[in-house]
């Protein structure tokens, strides 16, 4: 945000240095402040005139009406004056609004943060000329909160809402900074663009995060990370192991003598290499991810156990082609 003066002038007071962080109202600079109150005093003398210049006239209003009670003055003389008053009022207001404006400029040569803030170190030195509306004072920027603004594409944003249930669920943002470490407060998503962009293939995105140490700064990169609603105590089944047939989801499971067994299922969203499992598996069952082309039901299998890490299964949608 770029701090300028209403008022021009010279800079005659530096409060503040820049990288400093300021409260918000805080004086930063003071203009010469000399024209200015010289047009105060200006005003203010005009406005004596035009006020003693009204009530003479109102004095002499209230004389004519009390002759005209006495048939001594005509009404055209007494109207005349009403007219004359209320000319006078209209001036009066007018140099009173020019006092105002005076005064407003004299107290526009202190200048001072709209916000807490930190400051730029574009600051400009105490002489420096400073013309209203167009001189840069110094340039603010909020640190107590702070957006971090990063792009998706289609893949990701499908994948994310398919495993938060709805763009709308609550969605924790995790930063992790240049050098590895962790941002120790997660943000939340604030705003979304309204479409994916025709010319990138990729949706804006502006995540909040608080701030109160200020280690976030602007013009920052950092590797964000993004969590939906979690669901727990699901079973995942590999997508490999995942077999269609007709209108049948099915799996191969070892079953008693280590023999094949076909067990239908019901599968939800993807996680990562995974499916996750509405029904037909339980915790103890055993999945044939291997060898399924030919297999079929009832024959004889020699089992291998085999982990996740072996066969490079994972949640990390990130991670999938």
């Amino acid at each position: 945000m770029k701090i300028q003066p209403k008022v021009s002038g010279k800079v005659v007071e530096k409060y503040v240095n820049g990288g400093d962080i300021v409260e918000e109202g805080q004086l930063l600079y003071r203009i010469d402040s000399r024209q200015y109150e010289s047009d105060v005093l200006s005003a203010q003398a005009e406005l004596a005139d035009a006020e003693a210049t009204q009530n003479n006239a109102q004095v002499d209003l209230m004389r004519y009406q009390s002759l005209l009670t006495a048939d001594a003055t005509s009404e055209q003389t007494v109207t005349t004056q009403q007219s004359k008053v209320q000319s006078y009022q209209a001036t009066t207001a007018s140099k009173l609004a020019l006092v105002r404006k005076a005064e407003q400029n004299l107290e526009d040569t202190y200048v001072y943060s709209p916000i807490y803030g930190k400051l730029g170190v574009d600051d400009v030195p105490t002489g420096t000329y400073a013309s209203a509306g167009s001189t840069t004072l110094v340039t603010v920027g909020s640190v107590r909160q702070v957006f971090a603004q990063f792009n998706i594409n289609e893949k990701e944003y499908l994948n994310f809402v398919q495993a938060a249930g709805s763009s709308d669920n609550a969605t924790t943002v995790h930063l992790t900074l240049s050098n590895g470490t962790d941002y120790p407060i997660d943000g939340v998503i604030a705003q979304t663009d309204r479409s994916v962009s025709a010319s990138t293939g990729t949706m804006t995105i502006k995540a909040l995060f608080d701030n109160p140490q200020i280690i976030l700064l602007p013009g920052m990169f950092v590797r964000v990370s993004l969590s939906g609603n979690a669901q727990h105590d699901v079973i995942l089944v590999p997508q490999r192991a995942v077999q269609q047939l007709l209108d049948k989801t099915f799996v191969m499971l070892v079953g008693a003598d280590n023999k094949s067994v076909a067990r239908n299922i019901t599968i939800g969203d993807t996680v990562g290499s995974y499916y996750i499992v509405k029904s037909g598996l339980d915790d103890k069952d055993t999945v044939v991810v291997e060898g399924l082309t030919n297999l079929e039901e009832d024959k004889a299998l020699d089992v291998q156990t085999v982990t996740a890490d072996e066969m490079g299964f994972t949640t990390d949608s990130a991670q999938q082609e």
